[in-house]
């Protein structure tokens, strides 16, 4: 019995240190990890300070007008810091970009929309200019308020209508197989009801997680997709960054 208890003392004790050994190889894991995104973050935030102030002379020579659309996907809860976003879109006004769509799930934006036009020097809504048939001025920013209802409208009013294309064909007596409607078909009909959009050359999501949070997939085929990071932490530096990093990079493949 001694020798039996002896032996399950030692299995315990071996548990313990190894279960101790196990959390301290974790927590030195977990160390070195924040260690290394502290570290990014610093170069970054220096990196954003020395682009900001006009040091870095190569950042200078932003070609703005390589991005002829411009989408901004903001995350729900970021939407009410109502000041970041008008500073956000101020900081694109000067850049020189002039058309923008401006996402968010909720469509939050959408229902300031009228203010932000009004709060921006030279700004005008791309369905206004849509509506009266308008030329896009290049010298005034357009912009776009988008939400995941409207897709999920689009697709939903596309679907409808190839629905009643098969219906009214099959009264009309066509003999017709199982129908699959294809990407080329909705594709079509997404362009029939005006719901297909411009496609952004470039798509900058402000967030706590890198996907697109919704965003119509139908236009982004062709899309560069940068994660930001949160709205709360965004940086002059950094957005001119990602525009110089997109209008310096080779394309191969065009839409």
């Amino acid at each position: 019995m001694d020798l039996k208890h002896g032996v399950e003392r030692v299995h315990r004790l071996i548990d313990m240190i190894s279960n101790i050994c196990l959390r301290l190889l974790w927590h030195f894991l977990h160390l070195l990890v924040s260690l290394w995104y502290l570290n990014v973050g610093i170069v970054q935030m220096i990196e954003s300070y020395l682009v900001s102030s006009g040091l870095l002379k190569r950042y200078n020579a932003l070609d703005v007008g390589k991005i002829q659309y411009l989408a901004i996907v903001v995350d729900s809860e970021d939407t009410y810091k109502f000041s970041k976003v008008l500073q956000l879109l101020k900081w694109l006004e000067a850049i020189g970009v002039r058309h923008l769509c401006l996402y968010d799930s909720k469509g939050v934006l959408k229902t300031f929309k009228k203010t932000i036009v009004k709060s921006l020097k030279n700004a005008m809504l791309f369905e206004e200019a849509v509506e009266k048939d308008l030329p896009l001025d290049e010298k005034k920013m357009t912009l776009e308020f988008t939400s995941s209802s409207d897709g999920k409208g689009a697709i939903t009013e596309a679907a409808n209508l190839l629905f009643m294309k098969y219906l009214k064909s099959a009264k009309a007596g066509v003999e017709q197989e199982e129908q699959l409607f294809t990407e080329a078909q909705m594709d079509e009909a997404l362009k029939a009801l005006g719901h297909r959009g411009p496609e952004p050359d470039l798509l900058l999501v402000y967030g706590p997680v890198r996907c697109y949070l919704g965003f119509s997939p139908w236009r982004i085929r062709y899309t560069e997709i940068v994660h930001m990071g949160p709205l709360q932490s965004m940086r002059y530096g950094s957005l001119i960054k990602a525009l110089y990093k997109f209008t310096t990079v080779c394309q191969n493949y065009g839409k």
